[in-house]
């Protein structure tokens, strides 16, 4: 187990490296920021003078040994934007993120187990058609379309919430909902096809045999061994949500978190800053998947690590 984590902290820190690194020289290469950051009108001389004070007419190999360098000491230096440490500008804008994704999945899974193991315990039903429509329709929902629905009729008609914001409960209820929806629709359709599968298996009709009751059959044993499939469809949502995912609804909410932060960066070319963002990206994601792994063997004891 310390020998497995170990080399998954290894590969991880090889992965975050090689990321950086590759949206470094993709940066670079791309186009020059100055074109963006002055008007139209600017002269030569003032590009030149603004290359000059962004470090951005010095070697390319120079620069990367710099960025090496502060990678080290996650330093990222000073975002050209805000004139702030770039870093940490990052992680002040990570708990509004932390806080949107995870109420958005404790909402998902409560509206999604249920009525996947409904689904999956009556297959063909009418009640399996609708909830299975239902899950998909929420899949395929644009979540900005979603949030734009729930402003409308829930804060401008109805005003029980507000329309954008941060810090109380009735600013929270909307994005939660809005960003809520396509996770719920994933994670019912994957447990409803894992379930069915394990509902189909030898040891549930041995163990009906043997006189267990359905909800020990269900709940015991099918839905321990059709967790793992759910747990990786949570793993990968949960990252690509901390990752940026989030960004069109915080968006529409006036969210201040990470996704929003994202996109300002990308408006701006700040490279520090945009460095500092895949930084945390790829350190959320390889995190959450070595967590992910980890959890299987808590629900298959066959799973050694």
């Amino acid at each position: 187990m310390l020998r497995y984590v170990t080399l998954r902290i290894a590969y991880s820190l090889l992965v975050i490296i090689g990321v950086s690194l590759l949206v470094f020289v993709i940066l670079h290469l791309i186009g020059n920021p100055v074109d963006i950051m002055l008007p139209l009108s600017a002269t030569d001389e003032e590009r030149a003078q603004l290359e000059h004070q962004l470090g951005l007419d010095r070697p390319l190999l120079e620069q990367l040994k710099d960025f090496m360098a502060g990678l080290i000491r996650l330093d990222f230096g000073m975002s050209w934007w805000q004139k702030e440490p770039a870093l940490g500008i990052v992680l002040e804008r990570m708990p509004a993120t932390f806080q949107l994704v995870l109420f958005s999945f404790v909402v998902a899974a409560a509206i999604s187990v249920p009525l996947g193991i409904i689904a999956a315990y009556r297959p063909g039903s009418t009640l399996d058609r609708i909830l299975t429509a239902a899950a998909l329709t929420g899949i395929c929902l644009p979540t900005f379309w979603v949030g734009l629905m729930l402003v409308t009729v829930f804060a401008v008609n109805l005003g029980w919430f507000y329309t954008s914001g941060y810090g109380t409960v009735r600013h929270l209820v909307l994005p939660v909902l809005a960003l809520s929806i396509v996770p719920a629709g994933r994670i019912a359709q994957v447990l409803r096809f894992s379930m069915l599968d394990q509902l189909n298996q030898q040891y549930v009709t041995t163990a009906r045999a043997k006189g267990l009751d359905e909800k020990t059959v269900i709940f015991k044993h099918a839905l321990k061994n059709a967790a793992p499939a759910v747990v990786t469809t949570i793993g990968v949502d949960l990252g690509r949500m901390l990752g940026g995912i989030s960004s069109p609804v915080e968006h529409v909410f006036a969210w201040p978190g990470f996704g929003n932060l994202i996109i300002d960066t990308i408006q701006h070319q700040d490279f520090p800053l945009l460095q500092a963002c895949v930084f945390v990206v790829a350190v959320i994601i390889t995190g959450i998947n070595l967590l992910t792994d980890l959890s299987y063997a808590l629900f298959d004891p066959r799973i050694k690590l």
